[in-house]
């Protein structure tokens, strides 16, 4: 037998052997989804007979959500503040705080824990008349992964608001908005993330089911008032670690009802108002 006849064979028996490991992957995946699918299903049914709306397909899982750490990366800040003020001086403030400023833009500060306000000047970045198109271009240039804009009034003028996201995963109490006013943005203020590694031993994201059921279990004991539950979605919470600017993601459920939202953290099981 040929050496290519040889080799014809032992490249097919490899695309054979990847097609049933692959195969048996897509059946597993499929079986997960079943079993999940079921749990939501069984648990949403015990919550409605307790007098609880919801629908199951506004349920939104993200698989395996582990506990990350962060760090503060300057570099990070400085792309951020450049690609709203251009060319600036840096100065630090003390008590971990950075300014960064250009006198014909505006200022940028930022903090340890990620936390940062930009003020422009007016007429410094115009909207064009289309402020999502505008905000889109900034986010781009900002190099962050956010969740999409989503567009809303404020006291102040017009706000979008987008939260930071880690491989498709928002971070709950990480939001960042843009505030327009008249024709030019106006201010700019959030906390990104960055720098995220995975931390060996801890706390991966809870079971929906055991998520629903406590849920049920504080209306129960008045903890919580409730009659529809309009959306659950799995995450992230970002907490400060440490003075020089380590972070961690913690993973949780956001819960959305009629009357309120609620943080549930997968490693406490600690409840509180988002």
């Amino acid at each position: 037998m040929s050496l290519s006849r040889i080799k014809s064979i032992v490249i097919a028996a490899l695309v054979l052997v990847n097609a049933f490991f692959l195969t048996i992957i897509l059946i597993d995946h499929y079986a997960d989804a079943r079993d999940e699918r079921q749990t939501i299903e069984k648990a949403c049914s015990i919550l409605q007979s307790n007098g609880i709306a919801i629908d199951p397909d506004n349920i939104k899982t993200s698989g395996t959500i582990s506990t990350m750490r962060t760090a503060r990366i300057i570099e990070v800040e400085a792309a951020i503040a450049h690609a709203f003020l251009g060319q600036v001086d840096m100065a630090d403030q003390g008590g971990d705080i950075y300014l960064y400023e250009n006198p014909n833009r505006g200022i940028a500060e930022f903090s340890s824990a990620g936390d940062f306000s930009i003020e422009l000047l007016p007429g410094v970045i115009g909207n064009t008349d289309n402020t999502l198109k505008t905000t889109r271009e900034l986010l781009r240039s900002m190099m962050l992964e956010v969740s999409a804009p989503e567009n809303s009034l404020d006291p102040a003028g017009e706000k979008i608001s987008v939260f930071s996201v880690y491989k498709g995963v928002k971070i709950f109490n990480c939001p960042i908005d843009f505030v327009y006013v008249g024709n030019s943005l106006k201010t700019v203020k959030g906390r990104y993330v960055a720098d995220v590694e995975l931390i060996d031993d801890g706390a991966q994201i809870s079971q929906i089911g055991t998520v629903l059921l406590g849920f049920l279990a504080a209306v129960k004991r008045d903890e919580i008032e409730c009659k529809e539950i309009l959306s659950i979605e799995a995450g992230y919470q970002h907490s400060v670690a440490g003075v020089l600017g380590e972070g961690v993601l913690n993973p949780s459920w956001l819960i959305t009802t009629e009357d309120g939202r609620y943080l549930i953290d997968s490693a406490t099981g600690e409840m509180r108002n988002a």
